[in-house]
């Protein structure tokens, strides 16, 4: 094996870069290796581009394997690893949205990256990944406009600093105040996926530009490492659509995309035009076996369409559908009102955006357990995206959860997330369902506008509400101090805008953070400009939520399960488990709830129609350590000629003595006390091995006399 090392230290943290023949059949690979995470990522372009689809065809895969984290995990029959966890398929996405806008898209040949985690150690491995796919690129033949750099910005809770590639293994989600990854390169940002605690505009700027410092050191380093043994890049050539062509679109077509581009039908005027477009070009090309030229003559149109839209945004400050370039559409909210069976919901619009979400609540035993190479925890807060083909007036494939679903859904549950009330004041364990009814763009921040909604019709107690809006950006490519942000974007001004830039957040700051370009990269003072055009929108869009729902709900819905919790000490939950589970079992069949007991002696019990008070009475009388004066009703349970053994709370029992019984001599027991007879007692002492002895006559010296 032959192989080199190269080191480079970002954010005080050394990282070896590796290169050698191990993967010596890709176009690219390296091996990256920090704090004991190694990373293998290859880069490889198809030899044809026969089976093109039509279009840019990048692929981008993450894949754990558990002997990096030296596990075993699977069933008893299967020891292979599976489809993708959801953790995979975001850094997956994470790392496809970085790289591919820096991909010359008239390449016809299938491009495929593929990071590998070889081990977890210390290090992120999903920072890691992202400048591993850089760097697989930077050296190969691939053409690519990189090198880019990742950076993980960071805050701890309960710690001050803010730091740089400070990842904490083997945490759950809760374990950062602030967990950002800031992608780009050339001082300009390219991706950006962050959760935060409320954080403010100005600090989060602030992050933007310690990240920066640290990607530049990226960039040096693979630039240094490209001018020693890069590969010469390969040459694909574009071809343009032709004078033929453009003559023939600009007879046909523009006349149609003139009359409606910039108004409030300019979603369908796009549509219809292009479906005129094609069978145009059906018709043209219907005696030539190649597609190419069709494909290319299609093109053409998103090509003009994308200089007719920069141009009157950059000139006349005009939007696709007439709007403010600071205006945002028609917002509405309605709290529930879908039935009475629902635990919550919230119905959301901003024009032709609609989402409805869903909430879900129940008890512990329905948390989410995550068990993957990072870490295992248990998550008992969750949000899940839907966007079926109707929502944008189309038919497709139903079932199942593409990437950009995942995506979306875990945006909006980091946005939430800072909100959510603490386990020890609200137990519940809460799912959020968003459907996508209708798309004219940005589904995923008006699902987090849905989703408060839905909450706080639920009687959830949430620390605020929650809002989430989308920045566009029209930037004049030669002049890139040239440009204009776009607040609210809908379909077309995400398509063939510059940026899609969304930010959700309270009133106090922001909660969440996803940018997605098409440019090589944003310039930071444009992204704070963006940040401050956000919070203006969100504030206003949170007076419509408010509006309708000012608060949460004071209490659940009755439909939802009651949740109630008492503390036992650590010694008796071996009791009241019981041999091979027993005890729980029967108090679970007698009360019909579910009961989870934690390690430090919290007991949740989860039921409906009284269930769980009649359980926790159950567990906390199986508990109870009596003590002497204590009076209660008991039952007799056994005579004996010395006396009788009471029963008391569920099922501790105590003796009588025969002396104890009446304040008058008793000869016989069995003449004044019989089984099953209930009895009030008074504990009179407690012996070493925690017996009790009981007395009648001290807890009601009258119990024996007549009733009158």
């Amino acid at each position: 094996m032959n192989s080199k090392e190269y080191e480079v230290e970002i954010g005080g943290k050394k990282i070896i870069a590796m290169f050698s023949d191990l993967a010596d059949q890709a176009n690219g690979s390296v091996i990256l290796k920090s704090e004991g995470t190694v990373i293998m990522a290859t880069a490889v372009i198809s030899k044809d581009d026969k089976s093109n689809p039509g279009f840019f065809n990048l692929t981008v895969e993450y894949l754990e394997k558990f002997y990096a984290a030296g596990k075993i995990l699977g069933g008893q029959f299967n020891k292979r690893e599976g489809r993708p966890s959801d953790q995979a398929i975001l850094a997956a996405r994470m790392t496809d949205r970085t790289i591919r806008p820096l991909f010359d898209h008239h390449i016809k040949n299938a491009v495929q990256v593929i990071v590998t985690v070889l081990a977890i150690g210390k290090a992120d491995p999903k920072t890691l990944g992202v400048n591993a796919a850089s760097i697989a690129l930077s050296m190969s033949d691939i053409p690519w406009n990189g090198p880019v750099g990742a950076v993980h910005i960071s805050k701890a809770k309960n710690d001050k600093e803010i730091k740089v590639n400070d990842y904490i293994p083997n945490a759950d989600e809760h374990v950062y105040d602030l967990d950002l990854l800031v992608c780009g390169k050339d001082k300009t940002i390219n991706m950006i996926e962050s959760m935060a605690f409320e954080l403010s505009e100005e600090e989060m700027g602030k992050c933007f530009d310690m990240a920066v410092v640290e990607i530049t050191k990226w960039e040096d380093f693979q630039n240094k490492l490209r001018s020693e043994f890069g590969k010469n890049k390969l040459t694909f050539s574009k071809l343009d659509a032709g004078d033929e062509v453009v003559s023939l679109f600009g007879e046909k077509i523009k006349p149609l995309l003139d009359k409606g581009l910039f108004s409030d039908e300019s979603k369908q005027v796009i549509t219809d035009a292009e479906s005129i477009w094609k069978e145009i070009l059906d018709i043209k090309y219907k005696d030539e076996d190649n597609e190419e030229k069709k494909n290319i003559a299609l093109d053409y149109m998103h090509y003009f369409l994308d200089l007719e839209f920069h141009n009157k945004a950059l000139n006349e400050n005009a939007r696709a559908d007439g709007r403010k370039l600071d205006e945002i559409r028609k917002l509405s909210a309605k709290a529930g009102g879908i039935s009475e069976v629902l635990h919550g919901s919230g119905i959301f619009y901003r024009g032709e955006t609609h989402v409805i979400s869903f909430l879900t609540l129940d008890g512990p035993e329905s948390m989410h357990a995550i068990d993957s190479i990072e870490s295992s925890y248990k998550k008992r807060f969750m949000h899940h995206y839907n966007f079926p083909p109707y929502s944008s007036g189309e038919t497709g494939r139903v079932g199942g959860t593409n990437r950009r679903e995942m995506g979306h859904g875990f945006l909006a549950e980091k946005a939430l997330t800072p909100v959510i009330p603490e386990k020890i004041s609200f137990p519940y364990t809460i799912r959020l369902v968003s459907e996508s009814t209708a798309s004219n763009g940005s589904t995923s921040q008006a699902s987090i506008c849905a989703a408060t909604i839905a909450l706080m019709d639920g009687g959830v107690p949430i620390k605020n509400p929650v809002a989430g809006i989308s920045i566009g950006l029209m930037i004049d490519q030669k002049d890139k101090n040239k440009y204009v942000l776009l607040s609210d974007i809908q379909g077309p001004e995400d398509h063939y805008g510059d940026m899609d830039f969304k930010v959700a957040g309270t009133t106090n700051g922001i909660t969440a953070i996803q940018l997605d370009v098409k440019v090589d990269g944003v310039p930071v003072h444009i992204l704070k400009d963006a940040l401050v055009r956000a919070r203006i929108a969100r504030l206003k869009i949170i007076e419509t939520i408010v509006a309708e729902i000012p608060k949460p709900r004071e209490s659940i819905s009755p439909n939802a399960p009651e949740i109630l919790t008492t503390k036992i000490n650590k010694d008796q939950i071996g009791m009241v488990i019981g041999p091979g589970g027993k005890n729980i079992n029967a108090i679970r069949e007698e009360t019909e709830t579910e009961i989870t007991i934690e390690e430090d002696g919290t007991v949740i019990v989860t039921g409906k129609n009284g269930g769980a008070d009649k359980a926790i009475k159950i567990i906390e009388s199986m508990t109870h350590e009596y003590k002497v004066g204590e009076t209660a009703e008991g039952e007799v349970v056994k005579i004996m000629d010395f006396g009788a053994f009471v029963r008391i709370g569920h099922d501790t029992e105590g003796l009588v003595h025969i002396s104890e019984i009446a304040p008058f001599r008793v000869e016989k027991v069995s003449d004044i006390l019989k089984e099953g007879v209930k009895v009030p007692i008074k504990i009179i002492k407690v012996d070493e091995r925690g017996r009790l002895n009981l007395s009648i006559k001290e807890a009601d010296k009258d119990f024996f006399k007549p009733k009158v």
